[in-house]
């Protein structure tokens, strides 16, 4: 499972399947358009770089952190030791997100309970999906639960093949993922294929 939710910041299991992730996406992404950071180098340091602004779809696999009492501390977990061994601060919260200025047309938040947040009266919905709109993408995928790594790793292979290889609008991509896998018996169960939405525009 790829939730922190129920764990202390001390006990984020390894995600055997995000790595397979990344390497499926930059197959279909050409090379000079696209920054693989993983391990060390998937560092806060590295999500709060200019550089992040340049590339039209972010995607980040690990570890989500629901705070619904307090949604500006919920966020995703980057890594947390530098390539020293040294202990470093690897929490992208909300508030760091606010201040990410983005050119993404599409941000995938590849984590359990991104899509989730607190509702505040006059306010909305407040969670990290708002805070990368704020910072300038217009659409974010995100999931509603716990997700499963493998099924995680299949369902997103499928979308960016949709997205990428065939041209699809990304709403349509994660539609056509989605019937993939709910037509193979293993996966057919909606836990697996139906917890991630967009929020912003879904064209």
């Amino acid at each position: 499972m790829r939730s922190a939710r129920q764990v202390g910041l001390n006990g984020f299991p390894r995600l055997a399947y995000t790595r397979q992730e990344a390497d499926h996406i930059l197959q279909v992404v050409p090379g000079e358009r696209s920054l693989k950071a993983v391990d060390f180098a998937a560092s806060k340091q590295a999500a709060l770089s200019a550089e992040v602004g340049r590339y039209r779809i972010l995607h980040f696999a690990t570890h989500g952190l629901l705070n619904s009492e307090h949604p500006e501390l919920s966020g995703l977990v980057l890594s947390l030791v530098n390539e020293q061994g040294e202990l470093q601060d690897g929490f992208l919260r909300l508030h760091d997100v606010y201040n990410m200025r983005l050119g993404a047309d599409l941000v995938v938040l590849s984590a359990c309970h991104t899509a989730l947040g607190k509702e505040i009266r006059g306010e909305g919905l407040v969670g990290l999906t708002r805070g990368f709109m704020y910072a300038g993408a217009p659409r974010v995928m995100a999931s509603l639960w716990d997700v499963s790594d493998v099924a995680t790793a299949r369902l997103m292979k499928r979308f960016y093949d949709e997205v990428m290889k065939k041209g699809m609008r990304p709403a349509a991509a994660l539609r056509a993922a989605q019937v993939s896998l709910w037509q193979e018996r293993r996966w057919k169960s909606p836990y697996y294929w139906a917890r991630f939405i967009f929020q912003g525009e879904w064209q």
